[in-house]
């Protein structure tokens, strides 16, 4: 099983980045997927997640109408869009897959906001 995120980086206050997350070694389709970010000294939050079928996302307060959450199922892949980026989503974000009692984890991406 691989859960691998790309496309973090350093972008400066208000501009966009996507974060991409690409699964292997388990059925994708049947899986919830969602983003999860951690700064230092904080818990590691849910920021973003989506249903199996892409039918149903979720977001947390903070990042709601900023962020979009999409999947791709032909490609095993899920993105999160993030856009109007202020210093405090500075994290690693992490990706996660889940169904039933499974669950797999990404390594984590930097996402650094700062000008």
């Amino acid at each position: 099983v691989q859960v691998v995120e790309s496309g973090g980086g350093l972008v400066q206050p208000g501009g966009s980045l996507r974060l991409s997350c690409v699964a292997s070694g388990f059925t994708f389709s049947r899986y919830a997927m969602s983003w999860h970010r951690q700064s230092p000294g904080k818990e590691r939050e849910l920021v973003a997640a989506i249903t199996s079928a892409g039918g149903r996302t979720n977001y947390a307060d903070s990042v709601k109408g900023r962020f979009t959450i999409t999947r791709d199922n032909a490609k095993n892949t899920v993105y999160l869009q993030m856009n109007s980026l202020k210093p405090e989503d500075t994290a690693v974000y992490y990706c996660s897959a889940k169904f039933l009692d499974r669950s797999y984890w990404g390594q984590g991406t930097q996402v650094t906001v700062s000008s």
